[in-house]
């Protein structure tokens, strides 16, 4: 090999030569018995780990810089091609240079996480690299050597430090600087779980129960349920009994169809039944050989084919195309026949005219066939008596069942293939057996179809019921052996998948393709929901649940009503539970009420939690869902969160009593912290530092202050909170603790449902001060008045600053959508108070900016208000912020607000079930759950100047005009073209504003008389209103029967306008001829 020349990496000798190394600790080379490094050691791992070996870019200790973020014109070039709006404005590039506060969130728009690229050959591998280095003895790995363990071992080329860096700080939450083999594990297998339940989560489905249930007259067993295209049930009982149903199960109509016989002949029953919608008929099977077809409306008989071969069992219809039809049955010899029919309705129209046998026109089977428009096909399928049968016109073949095994379903041709090879063959075998084989249609004996024209599923105890789905691909049997199976319809060989939990025979089957499950109803009334591609059980419902009773007889899935309708000795619907789905244009970030959000900014993830106790984590950069899990606190809401100061661990706090301590990016447990006997619900939480020492706070409706360190070495799980503080037992409050805010070093506040506030001082203990939330002024009934204090903050800046000392550092929501200030500093306050929601409603949530210049404040409707408290009560004197902005975020009240001020950013969370982002000046980000992705610095991938469509058509978002609010007459409305374009006084937008305009009868009968007609129009008048005030007459002739014809002239092509001015009818022209325009 020539001198400086390197081979490829994927030559073999070049993979050879990277391969030297036969443990990682060759490149890392750990010291033996410590985890700590020297410097002269770590600068030579250092320098070897990022040389690159003599084999030439091999990826064992390539350890790559990480890449440059992609510019902002490729960025948005991507965003672009993904769908996105495709305007971008000039102004798109001035936020880019805060990109140097964020780990370029551009460069892993394209990439997936680590943890969803690892394989279990890439997991073997990364164990062997954790027990190299335990052997050496390090047990723990830092950030350099877990780095390298992770490009070795994955092999994953794109990856960027960035990425590495942050998987290490998930699984490292504790912020200890090193990571085990244990911890990777278990960081892995959790988030697989978690994953897991989230998806079975997402599918969550059930039946509402007990269920709906119709008793039924004593009387033969149901035979069929069939649905109409107007969404009425039908039913038919053995003895011809038809019910019409609305879809919730209310009686509509009932006839007996059958003819009534003498005594002493037996009473003719029905098989089975079906519709033909395009028709209008009702096609029943009865055991005299017959199909009748009766008018679908009426129920009057119409005709009917008799004479058959057999008893028709089983029946179905299909509309092939205009005019043409098939009817299909299945019979006691097992076999299945077919009825062609063309030109339809002409042919029904001549069987009606023949001559009637019991009332009803018949033509035997034996003439009918005779009929160019009919075509007859009898095949012999089955062994044993037909249990159901189907055609499928998109085939098109006929599938239908036994309980014979080894014909348990067939699905065939209608007609026999016209394959030469096939023909050859039977020609052969009529040579060598010297029988020759008739094949024939129509009457007599029923032909056998070739092998090539039907597909055999020879199945154990043979099938009861089927159903074909296209689009899945999928064939699922039932019968008398209690298992469902799987196959595809093309590979008769072995099923793809069995479904097991039935105790009896499966009795009826229906694959819904929308929702890709199954439904299943076994003879013990039993009835379960599948998903198909877990080929899990969803779910149950048993007879002791459903109180269902009795033999059942039928069954039937309706997509329209989201239900299972079941005849038994009753007819009962089993309805799905169904959640409110968002209507329109409506985006949702959950399904339940979102009750607090937060921010990591560690990870630039946002974190929302939900009455239903689910936890979701938000890519911050693009609004995608990163993370979920479910069932934090059981079935109890989560009603607070926050985090450590590291932003690695969550702590959430629920109605149980609990607070939870939660590695929130896999959804690990660390600690619960609770009470010895439980606890009331937890209103708020906050974490703290006082000197060295970590604390967790909580406050709700135990009405004292729960204090838990939060320190490494305790490693119980379940943790209990200190001795109470002696004056918050003695002074504490008297009522539900509702919020807390802290700010450091010492100050504490928390606030009360009956308006008070307390400030602690958390080194000692001790009431620093304690205030009385003051009633606003001219307020009326204040003993009824919610004075709950929701929401307080520190201005901190204020507070830590001498300068201040008299001004106010602390601010409280109060009642009718105040905020209150007040000083804690000199024995405690009230400075001042001002309205910050315009429609009065509660504030829930007041947050402040770090420079404590501005304050937002969220009422109990989603307005948002921004007002500049910069120079506001910094003395007694009563002077009101001035308002910045307001806007409308949710449509109900705002649960979580929080300012990211590093990408200037705003996040809400509300009731409404949405998690939204906004600029700091209110320009609408997203909504976070939405199908399109945003950039958070590219405004152009905003939702702004769009709003949130459920808040753009809410009733409080509509805008006001001063025409609809002023106190108007007719007259004004009409004379307000003539006058000029001032506005007046009346109209201006500072005015209060007055109820709509309302107008009697009288008033308007004034105005028309006065405004719309002159004097000598009232002969023109009279004719007009002559007939206004005829009272109605139902029960004579409809309004067009009156109307009166007049014959059509022919009128010139060209004509003029006409003057309605001159006959005084013309509502936009003057009222009155004679009166002159202006400027003659």
């Amino acid at each position: 090999m020539p001198l400086g020349k390197k081979n490829r990496p994927t030559s073999a000798q070049g993979k050879i030569e990277t391969q030297k190394a036969p443990s990682i600790l060759t490149e890392t080379e750990p010291v033996r018995g410590t985890t700590g490094h020297s410097p002269l050691r770590q600068t030579r791992q250092r320098r070897h780990s990022y040389e690159v070996p003599s084999a030439g870019g091999s990826e064992l200790g390539d350890d790559r810089t990480e890449k440059s973020p992609k510019p902002e014109w490729l960025e948005r070039e991507l965003l672009r091609q993904e769908h996105r709006r495709y305007s971008f404005a000039l102004g798109d590039t001035k936020l880019i240079t805060q990109q140097h506060n964020v780990r370029y969130p551009a460069s892993s728009l394209s990439k997936l996480k680590i943890e969803q690229r690892v394989s279990l050959e890439n997991l073997k591998k990364v164990k062997q690299a954790f027990e190299d280095f335990e052997k050496a003895g390090s047990r723990s790995l830092g950030l350099s050597q877990f780095r390298l363990i992770i490009r070795k071992c994955l092999g994953l080329r794109d990856i960027s430090d960035a990425q590495i860096h942050e998987l290490f700080m998930k699984i490292d939450y504790s912020g200890q600087g090193s990571v085990e083999w244990d911890e990777f594990c278990t960081y892995m297998q959790l988030e697989y779980t978690e994953k897991e339940e989230s998806v079975i989560r997402s599918k969550q489905v059930a039946f509402a129960l007990p269920a709906s249930i119709k008793p039924l007259s004593h009387g033969e067993p149901i035979l069929r349920i069939q649905p109409t295209p107007d969404g009425t049930i039908v039913t038919v009982r053995e003895d011809g009994t038809v019910n019409y149903w609305s879809s919730k199960l209310q009686l509509r109509k009932s006839k007996s169809v059958f003819h009534e016989r003498p005594i002493g002949r037996t009473p003719k029953w029905a098989t089975d039944f079906t519709i033909m919608p395009q028709y209008n008929k009702l096609i029943i099977g009865t055991g005299d050989r017959e199909i009748q077809l009766y008018e679908l409306s009426s129920l009057e008989p119409y005709c009917q084919l008799n004479s058959l071969e057999t008893v028709p069992l089983k029946l179905d219809y299909c509309y092939t195309g205009p005019d043409e039809c098939v009817i299909v049955y299945g019979d006691v010899q097992g076999c299945v026949n077919i009825i062609l029919m063309t030109s339809v309705g002409e042919m029904l129209r001549l069987w009606k005219k023949l001559p009637r046998v019991e009332n009803v026109p018949s033509i035997g089977i034996d003439h009918a066939v005779q009929s160019p428009n009919l075509t007859y096909v009898r095949w012999k399928v089955h062994q044993d008596w037909v249990t159901e049968v189907k055609y499928f016109k998109s085939a098109p073949a006929v599938a239908s069942t036994s309980n014979h095994e080894a014909s348990a379903l067939v699905i065939g041709c209608i007609f026999p293939s016209t394959n030469i090879e096939q023909q050859m063959r039977e020609i052969k075998e009529v040579c060598r057996e010297g029988k020759p084989k008739k094949v024939a249609f129509g009457l007599g004996s029923p032909q056998q179809r070739a092998a090539c024209d039907q597909t055999v599923f020879p199945i154990y105890k043979g099938v009861m019921t089927f159903d074909i789905c296209k689009i899945h691909n999928l064939l699922v049997t039932g019968g008398m052996d209690r298992l469902i199976r799987m196959w595809n319809p093309y590979v008769p060989g072995r099923p793809t998948g069995i479904l097991k939990g039935h105790s009896a025979p499966i009795f009826y089957l229906h694959i819904s393709t929308e929702d890709s499950r199954i439904f299943s109803v076994s003879t013990d009334n039993t009835a379960r929901i599948w998903d198909i591609q877990d080929q899990s059980c969803l779910f149950a419902a048993h007879p002791k649940a459903s109180l269902l009773h009795g033999d059942l007889s039928a069954c039937l899935y309706s997509s329209a009503v989201k239900g299972l309708y079941i005849a038994t000795d009753s007819l009962a619907l089993l309805s799905l539970k169904t959640k409110a789905e968002p209507q329109g244009c409506f985006i949702m970030s959950h399904t339940e009420v979102v009750l607090c959000c937060g921010y990591s900014l560690e990870f630039r993830q946002v974190v929302s939690c939900t009455e239903g106790s689910v936890i979701k984590i938000w890519d911050v950069d693009t609004g995608n869902q990163v993370f979920e899990y479910g069932g934090a606190h059981g079935l109890s809401a989560i009603t607070c969160m926050t985090f450590d100061p590291k932003g690695r661990r969550l702590v959430t706090g629920g109605r149980d009593g609990c607070l939870k301590i939660w590695n929130f990016n896999n959804g690990h447990c660390l600690k619960t912290l609770s009470r010895e006997n439980g606890g009331a619900e937890i209103c708020d939480c906050s974490y703290l530092q006082v000197h060295r020492n970590a604390f967790i706070i909580s406050v709700g409706w135990d009405r004292r202050i729960d204090v838990y360190l939060d320190s490494p070495e305790d490693t119980h799980h379940v943790q209990r909170p200190q001795p109470s503080w002696q004056d918050d037992l003695r002074k504490g409050h008297k009522e539900d603790i509702l919020c807390i805010a802290q700010c450091p070093p010492y100050l504490l506040a928390t606030g009360s449902y009956d308006g008070e506030i307390i400030v602690w001082n958390l080194v000692s203990g001790h009431i620093q001060c304690r205030f009385l939330s003051p009633l606003p002024p001219h307020s009326e009934d204040a003993h009824f008045m919610d004075r709950s204090v929701l929401s307080l903050v520190f201005l901190r800046t204020r507070a830590l600053d001498a300068a201040f000392s008299s001004a106010a550092s602390l601010l409280s929501s109060g009642p009718q959508g105040h905020v209150h200030f007040w000083n804690v500093l000199n024995g405690g306050k009230f400075l001042a108070s001002f309205k910050a929601s315009r429609l009065q409603q509660q504030i829930t949530k007041l947050a402040v900016t770090q420079d404590d210049c501005l304050l937002f404040a969220a009422d109990h409707v989603g307005y948002i208000y921004v007002y500049d408290i910069k120079q506001c009560a910094l003395t007694l004197e009563q002077k009101p912020p001035n308002t910045v902005n307001f806007w409308r975020a949710h449509i109900s009240s705002i649960t979580g607000l929080q300012i990211i001020e590093n990408d200037r950013v705003l996040l809400t969370s509300s009731t409404d079930c949405t998690v939204r982002l906004w600029s700091i000046h209110g320009e609408f980000i997203g909504t976070f759950g939405q199908p399109e992705r945003w950039s958070l610095y590219t405004e152009s991938s905003w939702k702004h100047p769009a709003v949130p469509y459920e808040v753009l058509i809410d009733p409080l978002s509509m805008p006001s005009h001063c025409t609809l609010e002023g106190k108007l007459t007719m007259s004004d409305v009409l004379s307000s073209g003539s006058t000029g374009g001032t506005r007046t006084e009346s109209e201006s937008p500072n005015k209060v504003r007055h109820p709509l305009p309302s107008f009697s009868d009288r008033e308007i009968e004034e105005e028309i008389n006065s405004s719309f007609y002159p004097e000598h129009g009232k002969w023109l008048r009279h004719e007009i209103f002559k007939h206004a005030n005829k009272t109605l007459n139902h029960g004579g002739p409809k309004a067009y029967h009156t109307l009166k014809y007049f014959d059509v002239a022919d009128a010139p092509t060209t004509c003029e306008k006409p003057d309605l001015s001159l006959a005084g009818i013309d509502p936009f022209i003057a009222s009155s001829v004679d009166e002159k325009p202006s400027g003659i």
